[in-house]
């Protein structure tokens, strides 16, 4: 697992597709005291089934290309419906696979705990259109990313981080929910880091590609004990363009913060 501080890159904030190298099984399979995130991941896909899980006919042989993975290598009972699958994976998990022009399209997935976006808005839609409402985020990366997704390699998990800052610790911030943004005054005990430990495996039967998104949550004033995060998160939050922050909802408290730091 990436140390907090691996978190920041030296320098200025900047989008990053470093990945590295790890064991699909170690990422996908259920962790000690996994009790509770399986038993959130059951009350949002009961309460608003829709909302949380969704496949496209597309998606079909890729949801039980995945199924059969998680019946042989990572212990998961087996299901043949992606709600079945999205109750008894820990991690979020997205589908893709590419349409004819060869572009990634998100053909389904259980999506329970999102960073503010919703699944039944991006099913169906290329990863450019996805990634299109993150300022700066497609000139950077849209390009390597289609490159690496083209020539991934099944056997191994690639993984990545991405972090933000949250005024709560919940899991599940899908839009709908309208869970306020940090706001002012900030304290360091209020807010918390929020990253998605992500992981990025091929399936050669369909010739799609698995991601799965796993959730942790640190409280900032504990972040701050570590110096190096510490002087990281203070870097990459005062050098953040100032459409990436609006977009993070951060900018009302980022000089706050950074000050706090």
């Amino acid at each position: 697992m990436t140390s907090l501080a691996e978190l920041f890159p030296s320098g200025d904030y900047r989008f990053h597709l470093t990945l590295r190298r790890g064991e699909p099984g170690e990422f996908f399979q259920a962790r000690a005291g996994s009790g509770r995130v399986l038993a959130e991941r059951a009350k949002w896909l009961a309460e608003t089934p829709a909302r949380y899980a969704a496949l496209l006919p597309e998606g079909e042989t890729l949801l039980a290309e995945v199924a059969e993975l998680g019946a042989k290598d990572w212990g998961l009972p087996r299901t043949s419906s992606v709600h079945g699958l999205g109750a008894v994976l820990e991690p979020d998990f997205l589908l893709l696979s590419p349409d004819a022009t060869g572009a990634f399209r998100l053909r389904g997935g259980a999506l329970c705990f999102p960073t503010g976006w919703a699944l039944e808005e991006k099913l169906g839609h290329t990863l450019d259109f996805i990634h299109g409402v993150v300022p700066g985020l497609n000139p950077a990366l849209a390009s390597p990313i289609q490159q690496f997704l083209t020539r991934l390699k099944p056997g191994v998990a690639f993984l990545r981080d991405n972090w933000g800052l949250v005024a709560n610790a919940e899991l599940n911030q899908h839009p709908a929910r309208a869970l306020a943004p940090p706001v002012l005054p900030v304290a360091l005990d209020r807010l918390w880091l929020r990253v998605e430990h992500q992981a990025l495996v091929a399936l050669p039967q369909t010739g799609g590609v698995l991601f799965g998104i796993r959730l942790a949550l640190h409280r900032l004033d504990q972040v701050a004990l570590d110096p190096a995060a510490r002087a990281g998160l203070k870097q990459a939050l005062g050098s953040m363009p100032a459409e990436v922050a609006a977009y993070k909802r951060l900018d009302a408290v980022r000089a706050a913060v950074v000050g706090m730091l």
